[in-house]
């Protein structure tokens, strides 16, 4: 495919870089396969031990000089590298469709979220301010002087392959920090675009090696990252699991940590809401990415009042959408990013009918011309009771639950989790106390 060669990836790619040099590796080839055909796109050479080892020394090395550069410097480079963006945004795009699934829409639009945050590093290269302040002692000033931290490492998930990567490099480069990215091995090849983009405007720029570094593998090569006392703060982005074991492997040797993680999402719709925005909005927030997102909608609150003209105008919604390959601009969902997501959602399916769920929107997975990769779902909606434990469940698909409520006593409490039998007790309490 032309896009894989205008970013420079091959059938074989190493998964270790410190910028422009990219070292071999002991480790087996982890294959990429798209969910969106099955098709193998390419594979990557995992990092090994001592492939790690040489990135952090290279990054120690290139942190010392690097956090010299002056940082409206620094913001230089990095308006450079949203210059590229710019340039090679369909081909990066496409791949991200591709590799991970989702539309190609979605897949401009998060390498235009890269794009938008290199905008907003740049101006704040130039904003970089310490307070002044007045002293006790005569004849002297206090100031407050914000110093970059080191390396920073950044472990990204599959869903967002490439923005969330951009959202922390940026910013920690126009702080004077170097970077080392452990992408998700299921999305790979995303990672090492971005690395030949970065690398091609830092040699341009005599940007010390080391300045970008990449580290593909599994989660091996994730607890290296958290437990290495050399790396001063660790940017995780994953599952609510994932997270406190991030967390905690970093708390142990008192490390910092930015953790981005799940969200079992609800949007209440009262009485008075204008159901033409709120359907809207629901609907694209169950179905964008196939329901891989720490965003997305997953369970629908609405009042008994207007619960059956929701539910009509939810089905007929949802009996529009078009599944299937994600770099079609006709189609509006495409494949989850593998079997084990497609296994996720079904026992999802099966938990909610066991306790006792009502599908209205059927769920099920595709086959046929199409569909061959074995990963496209429906996107489904079950009626359920805000008590069942799936319910109060992430899953990673596209699933969404109906559920009513009579007072906002009672939806908030559903909102917030708690069982449906327990709402009027917890919530019992006037909500608008007197005086305000």
């Amino acid at each position: 495919m032309e896009f894989l060669q205008s970013l420079r990836i091959d059938s074989f790619n190493q998964g270790i870089s410190t910028g422009r040099h990219w070292l071999g590796s002991s480790q087996e080839a982890i294959p990429s396969y798209s969910p969106v055909d099955g098709n193998l796109i390419a594979s990557v050479f995992a990092a090994d031990r001592d492939g790690y080892e040489a990135v952090v020394r290279k990054s120690q090395e290139a942190f010392r000089e690097w956090r010299l550069w002056p940082a409206p410097k620094r913001g230089e480079i990095v308006r450079q590298v949203g210059e590229r963006l710019r340039e090679l945004k369909d081909p990066l795009g496409r791949l991200v469709s591709y590799e991970m699934g989702k539309s190609l829409q979605e897949g401009l639009g998060e390498v235009q979220e890269m794009i938008d945050i290199c905008d907003f590093a740049v101006g704040l290269s130039r904003q970089l301010y310490g307070l002044t302040m007045h002293s006790e002692r005569p004849g002297h000033r206090m100031y407050e002087q914000w110093h970059p931290l080191g390396t920073v490492g950044i472990i990204s998930a599959f869903n967002f392959p490439v923005a969330v990567w951009s959202w922390n490099a940026m910013i920690a480069w126009v702080c004077g920090d170097v970077c080392i990215w452990k992408p998700s091995e299921k999305v790979p090849l995303c990672a090492i675009a971005c690395q030949h983009i970065t690398a091609e405007v830092f040699a341009r720029n005599s940007v010390p090696e080391g300045v970008s570094n990449l580290v593909v593998g599994g989660r091996e090569t994730g607890e290296w990252m958290t437990e290495d006392e050399r790396i001063a703060l660790i940017s995780a982005t994953g599952s609510t699991r994932m997270g406190k074991a991030v967390g905690a492997s970093v708390a142990k040797r008192l490390g910092r940590s930015l953790l981005e993680l799940g969200g079992n999402n609800a949007i209440i719709i009262s009485e008075h809401a204008d159901l033409g925005i709120a359907l809207t909005g629901a609907v694209f927030g169950a179905v964008g990415t196939a329901g891989q997102r720490c965003t997305t909608t997953r369970r629908l609150i609405v009042h008994e009042s207007i619960y059956e003209s929701v539910r009509e105008k939810l089905v007929s919604a949802y009996g529009q959408l078009r599944i299937g390959n994600p770099l079609d601009q006709h189609n509006h969902v495409g494949p989850l990013i593998d079997k084990d997501a497609v296994r996720m959602y079904q026992e999802a399916v099966k938990a909610c009918e066991a306790e006792g769920g009502q599908f209205i929107v059927t769920p099920g997975v595709l086959d046929g011309p199409g569909y061959e990769s074995g990963c496209y779902v429906k996107p489904c909606i079950a009626e359920a009771q805000p008590g069942y434990q799936i319910v109060q469940h992430e899953t990673f698909a596209p699933i969404l639950y109906l559920l009513k409520y009579k007072t906002i006593d009672e939806a908030i409490a559903i909102q917030n989790g708690v069982p449906q039998g327990l709402s009027s007790a917890i919530m019992d309490h006037d909500p608008k106390p007197p005086g305000s």
